[in-house]
């Protein structure tokens, strides 16, 4: 059986991911429609399937479709979200419209692939909450979890094209001698670190930290799970790292952890201290699986906790690769 799929926002950097890592998996395509604003209608982009012209995405024909991949913010997916499933079409939307309402599913497939039930819309989570979430579910399953607190390294084009090309401008800028600006983020990125992504909430974390925690608990099934977040923008130009510590509810080692995350899907083990191999940006950029190393028993809650560094292209398992895996699931529940 093979599906009809729309990528929405083809033009954009998870759109553009999307289209790649469809084919690299082999997912089965029977016909591919590419969609963007209005400004891109008409553009041509090359895929497996032959050339592709954009179409506009305001006058999709979504019952001509099976399975729609949303990657246009602002309200453009709670405008359309109804009338694609109305059309009979399954919809996985990557921007954060959806992602905490009640009736549906957040879903990443190595933990929650259950979750989507007989429903014909599923949120993608935050880039952030995807690569977090791969480990912390293994120690949660094995080990329970009593405190997470994250601090998180992201990268410039966590906020786009826009913020990739404000890097580099930028860069060339100092290196010229030339004072920095600031388009995209609210500071010079080049040669700086900026504490501060999405807006400020009521109780002073940013929507990004608190976006950590209401996904985790939903994707996790478990609003009581503390989580603290501290999202910080460095100048990377690709994958985010994340500092985690957890206290569990049972004793953990770091040679148990280790083991369990060389056995976990989505997970490679980059851990040798005295080989100096331990998750970098550099290695994890352009790669499906994320990387974790510095696993350490923590000073503060001895036997029962772990500290430990993770490393994710955001772009792939934060967006588009998480995407397409939701799909596989979905079009493994068609199949039968």
């Amino acid at each position: 059986m093979e599906f009809k799929i729309g990528i929405f926002g083809i033009t954009g950097m998870v759109g553009k991911e999307l289209l790649k890592v469809l084919f690299d998996r082999n997912f089965p395509v029977k016909e591919l429609s590419v969609y963007a604003s209005e400004r891109s209608v008409g553009k041509k982009v090359e895929t497996p399937l032959g050339t592709k012209t954009v179409i506009n995405a305001d006058s999709v024909d979504f019952s001509e479709l099976d399975i729609a991949l949303f990657a246009i913010g602002g309200n453009w997916p709670k405008e359309n979200a109804k009338k694609a499933i109305d059309a009979g079409c399954f919809v996985i939307d990557n921007s954060s419209t959806f992602r905490y309402d009640d009736d549906v599913p957040l879903v990443i497939p190595e933990i929650n692939p259950d979750s989507i039930g007989d429903s014909k819309l599923i949120a993608n989570p935050n880039c952030t909450t995807a690569i977090a979430a791969i480990p912390l579910w293994q120690i949660y399953k094995n080990f329970g979890l009593k405190k997470v607190i994250i601090s998180t390294y992201q990268a410039a084009s966590g906020a786009g094209n826009g913020g990739m090309a404000e890097l580099e401008k930028e860069t060339r800028k100092v290196l010229a001698n030339e004072k920095a600006g600031c388009d995209i983020f609210r500071h010079p990125i080049a040669f700086n670190v900026i504490p501060h992504i999405d807006v400020f909430q009521k109780n002073l974390y940013t929507k990004e930290e608190m976006k950590v925690v209401w996904e985790t608990q939903k994707i996790f099934g478990n609003k009581n799970i503390p989580i603290s977040c501290t999202c910080v923008r460095i100048p990377t130009m690709r994958a985010h790292s994340e500092s985690i510590v957890v206290e569990t509810e049972k004793p953990v080692t770091p040679e148990k952890a280790r083991k369990i995350f060389e056995k976990t899907q989505g997970i490679i083990l980059k851990d040798s201290i005295e080989d100096c191999v331990y998750p970098m940006p550099l290695t994890a950029s352009e790669k499906y699986d994320v990387e974790i190393g510095r696993i350490r028993q923590n000073l503060i809650f001895g036997d029962h906790g772990l500290e430990f560094f993770v490393c994710g292209d955001q772009i792939l398992k934060g967006a588009a690769l998480n995407a397409i895996q939701i799909a596989e699931v979905v079009a493994s529940k068609l199949q039968g």
